[in-house]
């Protein structure tokens, strides 16, 4: 029994040393590409139909909204796409229209975006606008420093809307694909 017991680790020991086996590439670091993604909210507005009405003339809101994180040299270098996802909603008794304008640091106009809404009833209206390979040049969203959100009021100032608490909501929220290595 002892000499088989020999025999089978003298086996094991030559099968060890002639299986097969690959070379370890340690330069396989070089090759690896990271690429998270990273999400966000932009902005949320909320205007109710009782504002509107008590604001004369066709734009009821106007704002700028400082965006210089897009200038940061870690987000510019390194973002190779993304998307801007805004969703408006529009329960007041007015046609309405948002125009979203970026503004690079010298408050030129480098894109705009325009939404035009029905009275209620409708649907939230949703819209995805891509950066990169598939979308707008990713230089709007490298040079964006600020976005300047118009609200206008296509209808009337005293009609109401019978839908409990009626306003026009805006929300936008971005997602971004940055190469890190």
């Amino acid at each position: 029994m002892k000499g088989l017991r020999t025999i089978y680790m003298l086996l094991l020991g030559f099968l060890i040393l002639t299986s097969c086996s690959e070379n370890q590439d340690f330069d396989q670091i070089d090759e690896l590409a990271i690429v998270p993604s990273y999400e966000a909210s932009i902005f949320y507005v909320k205007a109710q139909e009782t504002l509107i009405n008590r604001v004369s003339g066709l734009n009821f809101f106007t704002q700028d909204f400082n965006f210089d994180a897009f200038e940061e040299p870690f987000f510019t270098e390194r973002v190779i796409s993304g998307v801007l996802t805004y969703e408006l909603e529009n329960t007041t008794s007015k046609p309405i229209e948002i125009r979203l304008e970026f503004l690079d640091v010298n408050e030129n106009v480098i894109d705009t975006e325009v939404f035009s809404m029905d009275p209620a009833p409708t649907s939230v209206l949703s819209r995805d606008v891509a950066y990169g390979p598939t979308g707008k040049s990713l230089d709007i969203i490298r040079t964006t420093s600020k976005i300047r959100l118009t609200a206008v009021n296509l209808g009337d100032n005293s009609s109401e809307s019978d839908i409990p608490d009626s306003a026009i909501e805006l929300r936008s929220s971005a997602q971004f694909t940055l190469e890190l290595q």
